[in-house]
C-alpha cells in the first residue's frame, strides 16, 4: 500500500517541485494551501504578492490548483486566518510592543503551518506524512531523536526557521528538496512548466513597515547617547526600531549610530557606535530541544539571525531553563526576542529566544 503524503503548497516553485518529486517516488499525494488573511480581519495584510501575510487572491488559488492539476494530484484550500491572526500576529504584536525582536516565521511553522494545518489538513486526507518545499533534511539518530540537519544547498538552508519544530512533528515531516540545491529545483521546474517564470522567491513575513501591524499612533520619544545619558534627538516610536538598526535615525555625529537597545517605559532609544553592538554573552530562553536533549561541553555553531553565519560559541545550563552562550568570537547586534539556534556541525541542537546580551 501507497505511503500518502499532504503537502502544503504556496503556489511557488519550491513547494510545487517538492510534490512533484514525492509522486514521482511513489507517494499517494494531495496538496493544500491554508490562508492566513481574509477580509475584516484586524491586521492589514502586506501589499507585496511575496510576503507570507498578505491577501490570498482568487487567481493566486486558481494558478496553484492549475499546478496541481499538471502534477495531477487533489488539492484543497484551508482558511486559517483566525488562528494564524491569534497565534501569530498576536504574539508578534505583543513581543514587539515589549521592545523585543520577534521570529513570526519560527512561531507560524510550530503552531500553524506544521500544527494546526497538519491537523486541519487530516480532516480531507488521512495522510502518513507532511512535506514542504523547505530546504532542510530529517533522519532518525543514533540516539533515537529524529534529527533536523542543514540543506546540501546550504545558501538555502531553512533549518533556523525550522528549529522549534517538535519531535512529534518531526517524525511525519518530510522535505524533498534537502538534497536538491535551489538550481537544479528551478531546473525540474522549467522541464515540467509549472511555472510561466521563474523569478525568485521572497520568503519574508511582511514587506513594508512593521508597524503597519502594530495599529500604534506615533508618540514622540528621545534617542539617548548610551555612553553619555544625553538625549541628542527625538523619535516618533520605540516600535519603529530594532536593535542593530543603522537607517532612519536622523541624527549627525562623528560615527554612524546604531540602535543598542529600546524602552518600552520610557520610549526611548539607546544608541551607539558601531562597536558599542558587540557582545560577547547572550542569556536565553524558552529552550526547545531537537537533536540533543542537553548541552555538552563542547564548542557549538550558533545562528542569531536567519541571515548570519554560525558564530562559535559554548552553551552552558542555568537555572529556571536558561541557558548562557559564550561566543569565542563578538557576536553583532544580539537583539531580545530574536531566535538564537544552537548546531552541532549539521544538526540542529537547540532553538532558543535571547533575553540579554553582554
Amino acid at each position: 500500500m501507497k505511503k500518502r503524503v499532504m503537502v502544503g503548497l504556496s503556489g511557488g516553485i519550491d513547494s510545487s517541485v517538492a510534490a512533484y518529486l514525492l509522486k514521482e517516488q511513489g507517494y499517494e499525494v494531495e496538496g493544500v494551501t491554508m490562508t492566513v488573511w481574509k477580509e475584516g480581519g484586524k491586521y492589514h495584510p502586506s501589499k507585496s504578492a511575496n510576503s507570507c501575510f498578505k491577501e490570498e487572491t482568487k487567481e493566486e488559488i486558481e494558478k496553484t490548483q492549475e499546478i496541481a492539476d499538471k502534477i495531477g494530484i487533489k488539492y484543497s484550500v484551508i482558511d486559517l486566518s483566525q488562528e494564524y491572526e491569534r497565534e501569530v500576529l498576536e504574539n508578534f504584536r505583543s513581543e514587539y510592543l515589549s521592545g523585543r525582536t520577534p521570529n513570526p516565521c519560527l512561531w507560524c511553522n510550530r503552531k500553524i503551518k506544521f500544527g494546526l494545518l497538519m491537523e486541519k489538513a487530516r480532516e480531507i486526507f488521512d495522510f502518513d506524512y507532511f512535506a514542504t518545499g523547505h530546504y532542510a533534511r530529517v533522519c532518525l539518530g543514533e540516539n533515537g531523536r529524529y534529527q533536523l540537519e542543514v540543506a546540501k544547498d546550504r545558501k538555502k538552508d531553512q533549518t533556523y526557521f525550522l528549529s522549534r519544530l517538535t519531535q512529534e512533528q518531526l517524525s511525519s515531516v518530510l522535505f524533498p528538496l534537502g538534497d536538491y540545491y535551489k538550481s537544479e529545483v528551478r531546473e525540474i521546474d522549467r522541464s515540467l512548466s509549472l511555472h510561466e517564470n521563474l523569478e525568485e522567491e521572497s520568503q519574508d513575513f511582511y514587506s513594508g513597515d512593521y508597524a503597519e501591524l502594530l495599529d500604534k499612533e506615533d508618540r514622540e520619544g528621545e534617542i539617548v547617547f548610551r555612553e553619555t545619558g544625553e538625549a541628542i534627538n527625538t523619535h516618533s516610536g520605540f516600535w519603529h526600531y530594532t536593535v542593530g538598526q543603522r537607517k532612519g535615525l536622523k541624527t549627525a555625529y562623528k560615527e554612524p549610530l546604531y540602535v543598542l537597545s529600546v524602552d518600552p517605559d520610557t520610549n526611548r532609544v539607546y544608541v551607539g557606535v558601531e562597536s558599542d553592538t558587540y557582545s560577547t554573552k547572550a542569556i536565553v530562553g524558552d529552550i526547545s530541544f531537537l537533536g540533543e536533549s542537553s548541552f555538552s561541553d563542547k564548542v557549538y555553531g550558533v545562528k542569531i539571525r536567519s541571515v548570519s553565519p554560525q558564530k562559535m560559541a559554548r552553551v552552558r545550563m542555568l537555572d529556571e531553563g536558561k541557558a548562557e552562550i559564550l561566543f569565542e568570537e563578538k557576536a553583532k547586534a544580539v537583539a531580545p526576542g530574536q531566535s538564537a539556534v544552537i548546531y552541532d556541525g549539521d544538526r540542529v541542537i537547540a532553538s532558543s529566544i535571547i533575553e540579554s546580551s553582554i
